[in-house]
């Protein structure tokens, strides 16, 4: 007689069996002959899906390190954060109009702690001369509170300006381009002539080349210099408490916008506090569309390996007719027979998966330790392709190639539920 323990034994025991059967098979044809054509489909998808994934890999965190570098190179530059006289309609590269320097205004810029510095800063329209060759520059005149570690990395030769306390320093920075253009070189004098807005004659001043600059970002190197706001406070007649405005820094520029209202509530009447974003959008608008191209190439290499994988698994499942149809006369049901083809999708998606993942990192990091490939810095802001890798974007690759594959594999395999065991074993 059978009892309740020995019938819940001989359905576990059948579950087990049931499990164990469908892997049985998937083993048995993932070790069939290797000359068979399915063989060779199989490879052809798995190399397919490892390259879909190496390139998902390698596209993120190409773009990625596009966009990091070059927004890196613009607040290093500039600050993520402008605080100035409120102008609606403003050039990002006009003389600014003058505020006044306020130690209640810095303390509470500085009272969110996402700041990490607040610098004064004028600039003030000039050009060049050396031995009557002339060049346009913006000075961007600075004091000696400045954090230059912001951009010390675009220092290329000489030093930053030697502020002094009594007076104006007679020292000036170039880029490198501005010094080109020149011909000049560190050390060499070079005569500067202020631009005055009154239309009056420019004011001459003599000062030394002490250190040369190259940012990568063409609208910067192009039109700025680095010297004494001490000197541009003269030369428009200002007192010392007055400034061009202030240029604030943040440890984390992910909530710029947020912090940059913040600021601004606390500013008295007539100054605004401007992101770079909104003051530079063209340049920030270019880097998002970059995200556009990133999605668009997952998008594509993700079709790309699920039409490989479906393709395979429809051949394996024709290949295999008479394998299905002896499987359902001896009583294997539609499901677990569609287990099997789906097993084995799963299988070679996972395995070019890994070797994808394995190729796409290897390349990433071969090229952030040689930089072997080159981009023409004009046009791309960087002189080389760089590269950082977000792990969490690797595992929703991984992740999410692995699961979508699982699911549209449902697909062919409903093509095993077509097949008639009397119809396929009648032409074998």
């Amino acid at each position: 007689m059978l009892t309740r323990k020995s019938g819940l034994s001989c359905i576990f025991t059948s579950q087990t069996f049931y499990l164990n059967f469908s892997l049985f098979i998937t083993k048995r044809l993932i070790g069939a002959r290797k000359k068979a054509f399915s063989a060779f489909i199989m490879r052809i998808s798995i190399l397919a899906t490892t390259i879909s994934v190496a390139v998902m890999i390698i596209s993120l965190s190409f773009i990625n390190g596009f966009q990091q570098v070059i927004a890196d190179k613009i607040f290093g530059f500039w600050g993520h954060i402008r605080i100035q006289h409120f102008e609606p309609v403003r050039s990002t590269i006009a003389e600014e109009t003058p505020i006044i320097r306020d130690l209640q205004t810095e303390k509470s810029v500085t009272k969110n702690q996402n700041v990490s510095s607040i610098s004064a800063y004028a600039t003030k329209s000039a050009i060049l001369n050396i031995h009557g060759t002339i060049e346009g520059v913006l000075m961007k005149g600075v004091n000696g509170k400045y954090p230059f570690k912001n951009i010390d990395r675009f220092l290329t030769k000489g030093h930053w300006p030697t502020f002094k306390d009594s007076t104006w320093t007679d020292e000036i920075v170039l880029s490198e381009f501005t010094a080109n253009q020149l011909g000049a070189s560190i050390g060499q004098s070079v005569i500067i002539y202020f631009i005055q807005e009154d239309g009056s004659a420019p004011k001459t001043r003599k000062l030394k080349i002490v250190g040369l600059f190259k940012t990568g970002i063409d609208v910067y190197d192009r039109v700025y210099a680095i010297g004494d706001m001490k000197l541009i406070q003269k030369l428009n007649g200002w007192n010392e408490d007055q400034i061009g405005g202030y240029e604030v820094s943040l440890k984390e520029p992910s909530s710029m916008e947020f912090d940059a209202n913040e600021i601004y509530a606390g500013l008295p009447d007539g100054l605004n506090a401007l992101t770079l974003k909104d003051l530079s959008p063209e340049i920030f608008d270019w880097l998002n569309l970059q995200d556009t191209n990133k999605y668009i190439m997952i998008v594509v290499m993700t079709v790309v390996a699920l039409i490989n994988l479906i393709t395979c698994l429809i051949i394996l499942l024709l290949e295999r007719t008479s394998m299905i149809a002896i499987l359902k006369a001896l009583g294997s049901g539609n499901f677990q027979i569609q287990k099997i083809f789906i097993t084995y999708g799963i299988w070679i998606s996972g395995i070019g998966v890994g070797l994808g993942t394995f190729l796409g990192l290897g390349l990433c990091y071969f090229q952030q330790y040689t930089k072997f490939i080159k981009l023409n810095e004009e046009a791309y802001y960087v002189d080389h392709a760089p590269v950082v890798i977000h792990y969490m974007d690797i595992v929703m690759i991984v992740v999410g190639t692995i699961a979508v594959s699982a699911l549209i594999l449902f697909i062919p395999s409903f093509i095993s539920r077509k097949i008639s065991p009397a119809k396929a074993l009648r032409f074998k």
